[in-house]
């Protein structure tokens, strides 16, 4: 931590913990060792400072002690990463590129009407896991090459994708456990089970205007 960087100097972050974009977020916070106040949001009742700094009102976001707001989690962990990458995440940051467009686009979009039918009109849920399935197969085959989707070790593909995939998983897990995905469902209890992600996934109480923001990633 740098002499600005302490204190009421740190960044903000306003989180949701079981938001699959802050999960990356705070992993890659974590994993840099970078240090922020975290500002734990409840989604029907989100601070105003928030919407003041990102009028689209969705977390993650990040405020900067200079006022600067990211508010995009893969921007925040390429933030974080650049500053600090001591387990290497940006390697083959490039080539993990087009996957993770491919998770926050099309599969994203076959969670959300999968897990939230009744949001959508005419939505049946069962096709759209059918077509997240196709991706989560992709997946498979990348993993049983090596183990993680890139290679030997994980790298920023894996933590920005497998939120999601938990996500996608925990929707039904009894059929996701019976698919024949033992690569996938490996990788996914593996990185469950790190102490990055319990460390990630620690909870905190709601923040209201005048709190004390505890330090995360510190």
């Amino acid at each position: 931590m740098s002499p600005a960087e302490t204190g009421n100097n740190l960044p903000i972050l306003y989180s949701f913990r079981r938001c699959p974009y802050a999960m990356r977020a705070r992993m890659a916070l974590l994993i840099s060792e970078t240090p922020v106040r975290l500002r734990e949001v409840v989604l029907r009742d989100k601070p105003e400072e928030m919407i003041a700094a990102s009028p689209k009102a969705t977390v993650p976001v990040l405020v900067q002690d200079d006022g600067a707001v990211i508010d995009e989690s893969l921007a925040i962990m390429h933030w974080a990463l650049e500053r600090n990458d001591p387990a290497d995440w940006l390697d083959d940051r490039e080539a993990g590129a087009d996957l993770i467009a491919e998770a926050d686009s099309d599969f994203k979009d076959n969670l959300d009407r999968y897990k939230y039918p009744t949001r959508y009109d005419d939505v049946d849920p069962i096709a759209h896991r059918s077509a997240g399935l196709a991706f989560l197969e992709k997946l498979e085959g990348l993993l049983t090459v090596k183990g993680q989707l890139l290679g030997n070790e994980p790298r920023l593909a894996d933590f920005a994708i497998f939120p999601f995939v938990r996500q996608f998983a925990n929707n039904d897990r009894n059929w996701f456990d019976a698919e024949p995905l033992p690569a996938l469902q490996k990788w996914l209890a593996a990185h469950l089970d790190s102490d990055l992600f319990a460390s990630t996934m620690k909870k905190y109480p709601q923040w209201q205007t005048g709190d004390t923001e505890p330090a995360f990633a510190g």
